[in-house]
């Protein structure tokens, strides 16, 4: 499973409707490792400035891996931290997360970034079993 659910919102969802910042709360305890590694990463793109700013560092452990698997490959979640955070996420390999501003001015470095070339430069026999 990748979410602890609560019986209230699994019961808003039931009736229709579900609330955002609920289900955003539901994500950040759910998913702790994933939540802090983007919580941070859009503080250092705030305090930094820049195009945008990323982990490069693998996982702690599986369990960590799984977080940010859920989370950037679900549409709903990851949808939901962008809104919530006010920034798009990137993701390649099974660790590397990037969050971008929202400026179009930085369209293009997004788009190299999430670009075939982008996913092929960031491989390395280390990161195999991911």
């Amino acid at each position: 499973m990748s979410l602890d659910v609560s019986p209230a919102l699994l019961e808003q969802a039931e009736r229709g409707e579900v609330d955002e910042a609920a289900f955003v709360d539901c994500v950040r305890t759910s998913l702790p490792y994933a939540w802090e590694m983007i919580s941070s990463l859009v503080v250092q793109l705030k305090v930094e400035g820049g195009e945008f700013a990323d982990n490069q560092t693998p996982p702690p452990d599986e369990q960590a891996r799984g977080q940010l698997l859920r989370a950037l490959a679900s549409d709903a979640i990851r949808g939901a931290l962008q809104r919530h955070f006010g920034v798009r996420l990137a993701f390649q390999n099974c660790h590397r997360v990037a969050v971008f501003p929202l400026d179009p001015s930085v369209d293009d470095r997004l788009a190299r970034f999430t670009s075939i070339r982008g996913q092929l430069l960031n491989q390395s026999p280390e990161l195999r079993d991911c």
